[in-house]
């Protein structure tokens, strides 16, 4: 798809943006090696009426020996648990993060502006994205004062007294996705230095461009070291920083193979703590008497959503046999009936971020029709440079890639079954578990269902797509889909480990222990009641 610049919006029009900063040890440093072009898969036509890619700006290509520098400067702040960041009282931290979220809401409209251009989100997600993220983090601060005050306290079992916090693990590697390059990225790495982490982070292929507009507001609310951003390769960046032996945290939203060829490289795996959000085919499965007005309504969402591009995207409906008919009947036509346009537009289905997606969905295509499935929607699978529309498949069985792959893009395999079993045993079987969605009413069949379920995936959906938030809740999965819980509340306990001190319960330490709580000596021992 391709657009005149006059077509575009005065207030979402781009300049070439040119990041030539990155953040090591506190300060902004201007690269001057090899560069990276960032371009839009969305095409502009030129003076001349030639298409042209859409050039977004540019990014530094970087050397291992620059990641390295990053690394370094991370684990001297950290200082094996000895630093400033790590050492410092907790309410100080969270002051710092407070500065860091006020500096980064003036960067509001920036940010969604190239997200829209970077991977093709639509106008109200992307706004959702930023919005989202900020309050992920004001509510992260509020979830650690609260951890911080149940740990104001001393405890006494079998004459001892406890003091027991969370505290951190060291230097952790930070590696984001790029379907929700702000989000899922931010739902790493807030939670990881407010612990008292400190942090190297790359940010991924795409959605890249979007970080460079943070870089002062990390430079001027952490003390150095703390936060430490690169670009470039991850061959050249998170393979030889893994490769040291000096990441205690891999944290991770991406594939299982990306985590386990990471995890290869580190030499003393036993010491590495794993925070992983990976890929997921998460079904739907729609029972004999489910409302399909809701159903329908719910799978467009479960399967579409961003084009499908996510993890916790509906990618394969099981449909009782006795409605199957009925409902790839309704379910095709309102596939569509969903409008496709510029994400500046706020159309349901946008562009593909992706160059090479549009092929390998019509690969997807092709192989099941030509396996015997059928493309059930007119416009199913048409293919321009940057997009396939949403493509229906039916009926698809487990010869087809579809079936088994994690399409993470717009082609829906539905899947009709007689037996229960049938899905639940697919289920079983698979690589993935992460969530499903349950349709139905009868709480005689719901009832077994869920309990079965809810030992296969983390999640149970009841008449609800498959999501990831409120981001209040837990957000995890079984098998190769997760490794570890991220939320709010969650990430905070991922980040970090129980630690305390102990002292017998006898005269002489408990006058030292008054004293040293009267004294202020200690930012750990302390009973001070966060506000």
């Amino acid at each position: 798809m391709k657009v005149n610049s006059n077509e575009v919006p005065t207030e979402f029009q781009i300049q070439p943006y040119v990041c030539d900063q990155y953040l090591i040890n506190g300060q902004l440093k201007t690269w001057k090696g090899n560069t990276t072009e960032v371009f839009s898969t969305i095409k502009s036509l030129n003076d001349a009426g030639e298409r042209i890619p859409t050039l977004l700006g540019s990014i530094p290509d970087m050397e291992t020996e620059t990641a390295l520098e990053a690394l370094n400067a991370a684990e001297m702040a950290f200082q094996r648990g000895q630093g400033l960041w790590p050492t410092m009282k907790v309410g100080d931290r969270l002051k710092c993060m407070e500065t860091f979220v006020e500096k980064m809401k003036e960067h509001r409209e920036e940010v969604v502006k190239l997200l829209m251009w970077e991977i093709c989100k639509n106008k109200s997600d992307s706004y959702k994205e930023f919005d989202r993220t900020v309050d992920y983090i004001v509510d992260t601060i509020d979830a650690y004062k609260n951890l911080d005050r149940k740990g104001a306290k001393f405890d006494k079992q079998g004459g001892v007294h406890a003091h027991i916090r969370r505290g951190p693990l060291g230097v952790v590697l930070c590696l984001g996705p790029y379907n929700y390059p702000l989000n899922e990225t931010f739902c790493l790495l807030i939670p990881a230095i407010i612990m008292g982490n400190t942090a190297i982070f790359k940010p991924a292929k795409h959605g890249v461009l979007l970080i460079a507009p943070l870089l002062q507001a990390f430079q001027e609310s952490f003390p150095p070291g703390v936060v430490n951003i690169v670009f470039g390769r991850g061959r050249k960046i998170a393979s030889p920083i893994m490769q040291t032996g000096k990441v205690d945290v891999l944290a991770l939203i991406g594939h299982s193979s990306s985590a386990v060829a990471l995890q290869d490289e580190h030499p003393n795996k036993n010491r590495l703590r794993l925070v992983l959000g990976l890929e997921a085919k998460n079904p739907g499965i729609i029972l004999p008497d489910a409302d399909l007005d809701l159903t329908i309504k719910e799978c467009i969402s479960g399967t579409l959503s961003f084009n499908g591009q996510r993890c916790t995207a509906l990618k394969v409906l099981y449909v009782h046999e006795s409605l199957v008919d009925e409902f790839n009947q309704r379910f095709s036509k309102a596939v569509d009936e969903l409008q496709f346009g510029m994400p500046w537009e706020d159309t349901f289905l946008t562009p593909l971020p992706e160059p090479a997606k549009p092929n390998y969905i019509k690969e997807l295509i092709d192989d099941a029709v030509g396996k015997g499935a059928k493309v059930l929607n007119k416009r199913g699978g048409k293919v321009t440079e940057n997009y396939c529309f949403p493509a229906v498949l039916y009926p698809v069985n487990e010869t087809m890639n579809v079936y088994h792959e994690e399409q993470f893009g717009p082609v829906i395999p539905v899947i009709s079954y007689k037996e229960i079993d049938e899905p639940l045993d697919a289920m079983a079987a698979s690589d993935y578990g992460q969530q499903v969605s349950l349709f139905g009413r009868d709480v005689r069949k719901i009832g077994p269902l869920i309990d079965t379920l809810a030992n296969l995936v983390c999640r149970v959906n009841l008449n609800s797509a498959c999501q990831r938030g409120p981001d209040v809740y837990p957000f995890a999965g079984r098998k190769n889909s997760a490794v570890g819980t991220l939320s709010v509340y969650d990430a905070l306990r991922s980040f970090s480990i129980r630690t305390f001190v102990a002292a017998k319960d006898s005269p002489y330490n408990n006058e030292i222990l008054e004293t040293l709580l009267n004294s202020k000596e200690s930012n750990f021992v302390s009973t001070d009641y966060l506000l």
